[in-house]
């Protein structure tokens, strides 16, 4: 009894299933058919990805060989066409910073305008733009006035900004340039007692230290 029970049951679900198929056969095929494409795709997609960062790559290590080679024009061009043709936004920008960095060996008013450019352009991660903004400082220490500075970079110095430390050891440097002993002892003292300053900044900064008192004596 048992198995024509069995026999049965499987009768009646294989009607039932023959019935699904003539309503919804083609709609079954249908999403099978989307399913297979969107692995495909997004398969080619990978590809296609792993292929730009590779060819990214190449591209950036032979612009980095020609700045080595103190080839600062060619190395400029060549980061510049970078940053214009990869689809990859890291690396994107990682060339325009390289590109204003070698501007900066001949035409430093050029590279200011290119990191202004790069901290300016909000497409860009946070990260990237502290970076030109820093950046840009570092080029005006010598020949902008303290005000300049810190209306740049005071916002890098905040509590939690990754560039927090090299922000204040160039808002000190900035300050002392300037003949302001009280800003620069300020922002000295806030980069050696950060605890997470690195060894070598806070070597620096404990120099400035000095000079700042050495100049209050005199």
């Amino acid at each position: 009894m048992t198995d024509i029970f069995q026999e049965v049951d499987e009768e009646v679900r294989r009607e039932r299933l023959q019935q699904i198929w003539k309503r919804h056969g083609t709609l079954i095929i249908a999403v099978c058919v989307l399913i297979i494409v969107g692995v495909a795709g997004w398969r080619g997609w990978q590809w296609y990805q792993a292929k730009q960062a590779s060819e990214a790559s190449v591209a950036f290590e032979t612009a980095a060989r020609l700045a080595q080679d103190g080839k600062h024009g060619e190395a400029s061009a060549a980061f510049a066409k970078l940053a214009g043709d990869v689809a990859i936004p890291a690396y994107r920008s990682l060339a325009r910073l390289r590109e204003a960095e070698e501007q900066a060996v001949t035409d430093p008013k050029a590279a200011i305008a290119a990191y202004d450019a790069i901290a300016a352009d909000t497409s860009t991660t946070a990260m990237f733009r502290e970076a030109a903004a820093l950046r840009a400082g570092l080029l005006m220490v010598d020949t902008a006035p303290f005000a300049e500075i810190q209306k740049r970079v005071e916002p890098l110095a905040r509590p939690d900004g990754a560039f927090r430390h090299s922000a204040r050891e160039l808002l000190a440097l900035s300050a002392w340039k300037a003949g302001d002993a009280a800003a620069a002892r300020r922002w000295a003292e806030a980069a050696a007692g950060d605890a997470e300053a690195p060894p070598g900044l806070k070597a620096r900064v404990d120099i400035l230290l000095a000079l700042v008192g050495e100049s209050a004596k005199s």
